[in-house]
Order: C-alpha cells, then structure tokens, then sequence
C-alpha cells in the first residue's frame, strides 16, 4: 500500500513548523504480544512513529514520538510516586484528546497505578452535574489523587472537596521530585478503570487488568483480526474516556507502534469533514466510528469537500460503540465514493468496556453484510426468520462477525439453554479480555460475571451462520400484548421519516399505568417554539408509528438538547425515561412508573 510522505505543518503564526510522526513502513514490527502496555511502549519507543495531536481547528499541535512519551511518562510517575501514592492506587484523570493526558495515562501505568479517565464536561450539562458527576467518580474509583487540565482543574478540586485525596489539580502543580524507583510491569494487574457508558445505570469501574488488554489489543489487531501491518495509520476523533477510543484507536495502535492522529471529538462534532480531511492528509488505513459519526459526515459532505480528499488509503472503516444502522452507512459509501471510499472497508464489531473492547470482528474486506428479518416473527415468536410473506413488515440488522481468537459467544433462552440459529436471546461471552470486576461492586459483579467465567453482555440478539447479529438492550425491550418491540425501531421511523426530526432526536421507552398495562412512551426534541406547531409534530409522529408499528405511543415534544447521552454519545433510554417519570420534561401522568 502506497503511504503518503509525512508533510511539515504550521498551527500558528509564528510557531515552529511541526511535523508528524511518520507511518514509517519499513520499520521493524512487533504485532502486540507484550506482557503489558509499558513493555509495549518501551518497544515502540524505539521506532520513529508516535501520536500527533490536533486542535479543534483541526491544526496539528503537539507531535508526540513514542519515545518521548516514554521518557515524559516515566520522569512524571517518579513525580506521582513522590505524593505518597502506592502501586494499585486509582487516579482520576480528565480525559482530554491531548499530551497531557496521555502522560499522565502512562505515568500511572510505569508507578503501578490505575488511570481512571473521566469524562469531559458536556457542551449542556452545565458546571454543577459535571462536578456531581466528577465527586461520584472518584469515589467509585476510590481515588487518591484527581488530575486535570488547568481550566478544569478548579473543578476538580471542588468535586474532591472533603474527600482523603493526596493530589488534586493540573500536571504542572505537581510538586518536583527526585528520581523515583519504578516498580517492575505486572502482567496480572490492574492497568485501568474504565466507566461503563452508563446506557442503564450510572457509570461504574469496569476493572481491566493488562493481561486482559493485551488479550483483547492481541485478538483484534492480530492476523485473524485487522491483520496490523507497518503500512497501517490510525485516525480518531473518539473520546479517550471511552473504549473504543482509549483501546481501540491509541492502546491498539501503540502495541503495533503504528503512527496516530488525535482529532478532539469536539472538532469533529463542529465540523465532521476534519475527520476525512485528516484520513485524506494523512493517508490513514484504520478509523473507527458508530454509526452516528458516518450518517453526520455524510450529511455535511459537499462537492467542494470531496474535491480535496483522497480516501482510497482507508482499508478499516470500522463500525461499534452503537447498533450499526445499514441505511446511513449506505449513504456515507455513496457520498464519498467520488473520494474514493470502497464501502468495501466497512468492518462490523461487538464489543464492550468489560470485555476491554472488543468480543467479534467481521471478516475484512467484505463490507457490510445484513440480515432481513421477519418482524412479527420477531416481536411473537422470538424468531429472526426471513420474510417471506407477502407484504410482511422486514427489519435489516448487520452481521457483526464471529468472536475473537480465544473467545467464545453464545446466545441462550431464559433457562441458560444456547439456543440455536436465528432464536433470539440473551447474549454471553467468555475469553481471556473480560473484566475482573466491577471496581467496588461485588453485587454487581456477580450479576455479571458467572463462577465459570461467562460475561451476561446485557444485549439480546442471534447467531447466523456463525456470526453474531445485535437486536438490542434487553432493559430497553418493550412488551405490549405479547410483542416484543425494539425501541429503536420506533425511534429511527420516526427520525428518518418526519422531515423535522434528525438522528438521536427521539427516545422511546415504556412506563406502567395503575393497572400494570405497559404503555409506550416517544420524547421527541422540538426545535419550534410555536405551541401549534409542536402539537402537529407530536400528531405525525403519532400518526407514524401506529401505521408502521401498530402501536399506540404517547408523544411528548421535550426542549433542544434535552435527551441524554451516556459518556460514548449514545442516547440514555434509562436516564430519559426516569426524566420523564420524574416530570422533568412535563407534567407525567400520576399513575405511570417506571
């Protein structure tokens, strides 16, 4: 594969020109069988590649070789170990997209100690919720220290306030110290805590130890996975706070000592073309996505934007982090294809924070592959049989590929049964990349994680031939009248078929009335102000779903912006409907609970 010469950059005036690390493919690789992530970095350190970080104009910013990132990481975990902290003590870190964080990341992985990044304010949520947010984090974690970028690092200390911390604040108020012993790599240890998304419930630590990660960062990016080569670049605009961007993007990409350019996920949510400006300038192979980012990029595509690309590098478009809707996608292939974009790059994945990442991968190089099933076979009889009756309502899922090498998946009935293919039920892992724990959560752990092993992923779904197909989260499943319905569904009619609606702009979900009786419920985001205009918004939508779905929804026009998002961007079911249950968004019906 072709590579295109790294090219000089100047963010500002009067700056120094900045050049990015090189993808360098005659380098020497080593495919990501190390003990542990530090044992990875020391490796990389000794080849030419490294991180590039990018401002929210998308201008490079910071060039980071892994060499120095070693040598920075290093002198900051004496400066760590100096405040008294101990290896296995937990550090809650901002998890900016840029240098700082990740010298701190890899501080604390050469003192021993836990990273627990956390995320960024939300552009709505306002100073309060973040700090709340923030305290109840570092006592998950049961942090001893806090660190923060300097604007947020006031912040940070209000949200530590009272709590038995040793550090709170900015990496450059760390007081100077001495040289430092270093503890030795433990392979068996706690590497971080990652905070589940929080999709169901509030974020808590999934404990991943480094032999966990480097299982998982070993299977994906292996021979049998994305098949890493010395040809390979990463882009990424995903947040550093969740998996798919921390594992995926920069921990996969270390332990193949593949060159990657940070994007802050600010700058691609303002201006999604500098995503694919990036992968163009770059000649970048491997960049991740859910669904959203493509349908977002693909909406704001234009010709004088595919004049200046040049996508025919990119040879893993990857797919995960939300379900993977085939239409959007279909759509980004076809915007971009000008540019150069082989829809063929498409890779489907399953996965999730306490698995480390990812559980499937499909194969490389076949695109998006679908499934149409029969939906009344679906929502009665549990069944994904294809429609083969006449006018029969069809829904497409996307075949997101077998498990990883080592791993296993199963989908089994409500007795614990494996069911066999296409039956749909509750899907469970096993593999050498699970989690050890819920930090601190015993309770929840064992819900989880069974004596032999097995993860009870939450999500529901079936196999065909041999590949795993998502349906859903099982709590988010609606039961009326003995049809099993996905929120989703209704969610996405509703958005792509009511012009004033857009992606994520509907959350549905079910409550229960006195008598028990299960009734639906749609909030949908209004962006009109008029009263009339608002009730006939709410009327369309109604009208939508009972003729597509057959069912009676309650509509309810809630503000802008109003819909909650877990950490990963995906839209909170659970958050919203205790919103509106709580009369947050209107007046609720005294008689509906959750």
């Amino acid at each position: 594969m072709m590579t295109k010469p790294a090219a000089s950059e100047k963010p500002f005036s009067g700056q120094p020109i900045l050049t990015p690390t090189p993808t360098a493919p005659d380098r020497t690789i080593r495919r990501g069988d190390f003990p542990t992530i530090v044992q990875a970095l020391d490796y990389a350190a000794d080849q030419p590649t490294g991180i590039n970080i990018h401002s929210l104009r998308g201008e490079l910013v910071e060039v980071l070789p892994y060499a120095a990132l070693r040598d920075q990481a290093r002198a900051l975990a004496g400066r760590l170990l100096a405040l008294g902290l101990a290896p296995g003590d937990r550090v809650a870190i901002a998890a900016d997209s840029d240098g700082d964080f990740l010298r701190a990341f890899f501080a604390c992985q050469y003192a021993g100690l836990a990273p627990a990044p956390v995320p960024l304010p939300a552009p709505f949520g306002g100073k309060e919720t973040y700090v709340d947010h923030v305290r109840r984090m570092i006592l998950s974690a049961e942090a001893r220290a806090a660190l923060a970028p300097g604007a947020l690092a006031p912040w940070f200390a209000q949200a530590a306030e009272g709590l038995d911390l040793l550090f709170t604040g900015a990496l450059a108020d760390l007081p100077d110290a001495g040289p430092e012993r270093l503890p030795p790599p433990d392979p068996v240890g706690l590497c971080y805590l990652q905070f589940s998304s929080g999709s169901t419930r509030f974020p808590i630590g999934v404990a991943v130890t480094q032999a966990a990660l480097m299982a998982n960062v070993l299977a994906v990016g292996g021979p049998r996975g994305l098949g890493v080569n010395t040809s390979d670049r990463t882009v990424s605009w995903l947040p550093l706070y969740h998996d798919m961007g921390l594992v995926g993007m920069l921990l996969n990409s270390l332990a193949f000592q593949v060159s990657v350019d940070l994007l802050p996920t600010g700058a691609f949510v303002r201006r999604p073309g500098l995503w694919l400006d990036l992968i163009s300038r770059r000649g970048a192979t491997i960049s991740y996505a859910p669904t959203f980012g493509y349908d977002l990029a693909a909406r704001r595509s234009g010709a004088a934007t595919l004049a200046d690309l040049d996508l025919s590098t990119w040879r893993v478009a990857g797919l995960g982090g939300d379900m993977i809707r085939p239409e959007p996608l279909r759509g980004f292939a076809a915007a971009y294809a000008p540019a150069g974009f082989d829809s063929r790059a498409f890779t489907a994945s399953y996965g999730m924070a306490e698995a480390t990442l990812g559980l499937t991968l499909s194969p490389l190089g076949q695109g998006l592959k679908t499934d149409l099933a029969d939906v009344d076979d679906l929502e009665r009889r549990g069944r994904a049989g294809p429609p083969t009756r006449p006018g029969a309502r069809r829904r497409e899922f996307t075949l997101c590929g077998e498990a990883l090498v080592g791993h296993r998946i199963e989908v089994r009935d409500e007795t614990g049964a494996p069911l066999g293919e296409r039956r749909v039920g509750r899907i469970f892992a096993s593999g050498p990349s699970l989690m050890k724990n819920y930090f601190g959560e015993p309770d929840e752990t064992a819900k989880a994680l069974s004596a032999d092993g097995w993860l009870d992923t939450g999500d529901l779904g079936y196999v065909l031939g041999g590949q795993i197909v998502i349906t859903g989260r099982a709590k988010d499943l609606i039961i009326v009248n003995g049809r099993n319905v996905w929120p989703q569904d209704l969610e996405w009619t509703a958005e792509q078929e009511a012009p004033a609606l857009r992606a994520g702009d509907v959350a549905v979900f079910s409550v229960h009335d006195d008598s028990g009786e299960e009734k639906v419920v749609a909030l949908v985001q209004c962006r009109m102000s008029d009263a009339a205009a608002r009730a006939a918004l709410a009327a369309e939508v109604g009208n939508l779903l009972r003729a597509r779905h057959g069912l009676e929804v309650r509509v309810a026009p809630v503000p802008p912006h109003s819909l909650p998002q877990t950490s990963s961007g995906k839209l909170s079911r659970s958050k919203a409907k205790a919103l509106y249950v709580s009369g947050a968004f209107e007046p609720a019906p005294a008689s509906l609970t959750a």
